[in-house]
């Protein structure tokens, strides 16, 4: 029988976007969400929680409670009525989304109202980002009347290194009774990272997984050293929104390591997984991700 987690973990993950909208708004034309005061690129958690569900789906077999699923008449099924799909059976133990992410619903005498143990806070980029706005054409008209193909536009950023940082809550898990196992943990690490590279669409195409992190505290540490995202920077030669790859900045963990290393004696292990075209630096100097971490019992995530 799989395991419930006993211990608390953080996860920072960092990914880039080059020549895709990684989050649009729908209320402002679909642009990619900027922040106006600091020009940093915005991505909300519910972005990241929704390429973890569709990969779990798609290409794990994972039964998933929030995904769309249209009816006969074409609209899609709401959440109450997606309660209904699953009559008597535990929807808690059937969709690992609600034993991740929590749910809030009610209809008639089912309700679930559960904050999931893992939760993530908005992705922001490490930099300033550069919105490009692209008109094109289509060749195929749009109605009946139409002759001529019609304009189309969007809105796109060159280039984004967005970080997310989150946490894995046991107390959450144990106190609402959430059955959250270490395998349900490592299917949405994979999800993180193999689910951004899947992102193929004509708006999304163009994400790639860069780093992934997990600190596993010790058990009954009741402990997480928070905002582990505001602890890695990068250095580039190139203005912010000049920026246009990967090999054109450095990630500077120098705060990170640190940071961790001064609450070494609650760190039971890091967990990571590492892009092989990512620079680190830290003092300073180049380093290796793996000498970095070099202090700690590090395993390397396979998926």
């Amino acid at each position: 029988m799989p395991e419930i987690i006993k211990n608390r973990s953080e996860i920072l993950f960092l990914y880039d976007v080059k020549d895709a909208n990684p989050n649009g708004d729908p209320v402002d034309e679909n642009k990619p969400r900027i922040d106006e005061e600091t020009g940093v690129n915005i991505v909300t958690d519910v972005r990241l929680k929704r390429t973890v569900r569709d990969y779990l789906y798609e290409y794990k077999g994972q039964e998933v409670f929030i995904r769309e699923i249209r009816k006969e008449d074409g609209k899609l099924k709401t959440k109450e009525e997606r309660l209904n799909d699953f009559g008597d059976a535990s929807i808690i133990d059937r969709c690992i989304d609600i034993r991740l992410f929590g749910s809030t619903t009610a209809v008639e005498d089912r309700t679930i109202a559960l904050t999931g143990p893992v939760q993530f806070k908005y992705g922001r980029s490490l930099h300033k980002v550069d919105l490009t706005y692209l008109k094109g054409t289509t060749v195929m008209p749009s109605g009946a009347e139409k002759k001529q193909g019609t304009f189309t536009e969007r809105y796109i950023l060159p280039y984004s290194l967005i970080v997310f940082y989150g946490v894995v809550n046991e107390n959450a898990a144990k106190t609402q009774g959430i059955p959250l196992t270490e395998e349900d943990v490592d299917l949405m690490l994979d999800a993180i990272w193999n689910g951004t590279k899947n992102l193929i669409s004509g708006s999304k195409f163009g994400q790639m997984p860069r780093l992934l992190s997990q600190i596993i505290y010790k058990e009954n540490q009741n402990f997480h050293i928070g905002e582990l995202d505001k602890l890695v920077s990068i250095k580039s030669e190139k203005p912010d929104e000049a920026i246009r790859d990967i090999s054109e900045v450095k990630i500077d963990i120098t705060e990170l390591i640190e940071t961790l290393t001064k609450h070494a004696d609650k760190i039971e292990k890091i967990r990571f997984k590492c892009d092989d075209r990512v620079k680190f630096i830290k003092d300073g100097q180049d380093i290796d991700i793996k000498i970095a971490f070099s202090g700690f019992s590090l395993v390397e995530l396979v998926f």
